[in-house]
């Protein structure tokens, strides 16, 4: 009896032991599978917007959340409420709005850059010698473009230093005025109003106050031109039908100009069809050869008061841009002769000599050379 009650208590304990093996393991998957404690860790390192959570598509006051200060983990306070955020100027930024479906609403900065033709325009800084004429040349402008841009009146008022203005086409720059729309411009100086909205690149062909454009083809007043005054020792001004030499002695031409400091300002070239001798006012310019004046005056070609004078062979020299002139028409001078003095009257800024060969009657059928190869 003792033996069979000692095998049951055996075998009973033997078959607990996995029961309770199993029902561990069982525990502690279950406790394995459970979520663990969150803990309040991150930061934030500039002030964001107010959260809010839409419930119901409508926001309650207790689901907004009004501040972000929170406390970090190691005590410091990170984040500030969206109120308190200042935008670049120093200034509160300004806080959002909400629709009703939920949608935030935030502020936008409108784009108020007026489109104009200021951002096309050049400068250019006037120095010694420097004309009108080859400015312009330079930008691929006529003289009368640089002009008009810089509402000149005089054609003595351009100093060393001055600043130009240049425009990118031969045009007209104007600032829009009450009434001006784009048409009435187009109208008024009968040109184009798609070339002015394709200079100017505009987006929009509406017009505002103070807008500058600048209108391409436009002309505006032309050069006021003074009385011809011939200054001569005999007074006989103006041109003859007398004829120079028949064949041209030869030899280098003389420098046309005597002292002053001079030196070439600008040489020939292209657009440029003579040479440009700056010196100081009043300087003495005489002939580069022999010959027989065929003009001596002012004419209105943009050279103020000029002295032509033939050589022979069909060879011709200019003077222009002089102060005064000190020969008269018909007369006969010798090489180095005194023609003239500088100065910088026609088309002209700074006082210089712009000096001229011709091969050919001037501007009557003849045609213009670098005078560099006969000095």
């Amino acid at each position: 009896m003792a033996l069979r009650r000692s095998l049951i208590v055996r075998l009973a304990s033997e078959r607990i032991l996995p029961v309770v093996a199993a029902l561990v393991v069982l525990g502690a998957s279950i406790v394995s599978l459970q979520p663990a404690a969150a803990q309040p860790v991150g930061g934030t390192t500039a002030g964001g917007a107010e959260v809010r959570l839409p419930v119901g598509g409508e926001v309650a006051p207790q689901d907004r959340v009004g501040s972000l200060d929170v406390e970090g983990p190691n005590g410091g306070v990170v984040g500030r409420p969206a109120s308190e955020v200042l935008a670049d100027d120093g200034t509160t930024a300004p806080s959002e709005t909400y629709a009703d479906d939920g949608t935030i609403w935030k502020p936008v900065a409108v784009n108020t850059v007026v489109q104009d033709g200021k951002g096309l325009l050049q400068t250019y800084t006037v120095r010694s010698g420097d004309t009108l004429t080859g400015i312009a040349s330079h930008y691929g402008v006529t003289m009368m473009t640089v002009w008009w841009a810089n509402k000149l009146t005089a054609k003595d008022e351009l100093h060393v230093g001055q600043k130009l203005v240049i425009p990118p086409v031969n045009g007209l720059i104007v600032t829009v005025k009450d009434g001006d729309t784009l048409e009435s411009l187009a109208a008024s100086y009968k040109i184009d109003a798609a070339a002015v909205i394709e200079v100017n690149q505009l987006d929009d062909p509406t017009l505002i106050i103070g807008q500058t454009l600048i209108l391409p083809g436009a002309v505006g007043a032309p050069i006021p031109t003074p009385k011809p005054v011939v200054r001569s020792p005999s007074g006989g001004g103006g041109s003859c039908n007398c004829s120079g030499p028949s064949t041209y002695a030869g030899g280098d031409f003389t420098w046309p100009v005597v002292g002053g400091g001079n030196y070439i300002s600008q040489y020939f070239r292209y657009g440029h069809y003579g040479l440009d001798i700056a010196a100081d006012y009043g300087s003495t310019v005489r002939a580069a050869a022999a010959g027989r004046v065929t003009f001596a005056g002012w004419k209105s070609n943009g050279g103020g008061y000029q002295v032509w004078i033939s050589h022979g062979s069909g060879l011709y020299t200019t003077y222009n841009h002089m102060s005064s002139v000190s020969v008269s028409s018909g007369a006969s001078v010798s090489e180095g002769q005194r023609v003239g003095r500088i100065g910088s009257s026609g088309w002209a800024t700074g006082p210089h000599l712009h000096f001229e060969v011709w091969i050919g009657p001037i501007w009557n059928g003849g045609y213009r050379v670098n005078p560099l190869k006969y000095l």
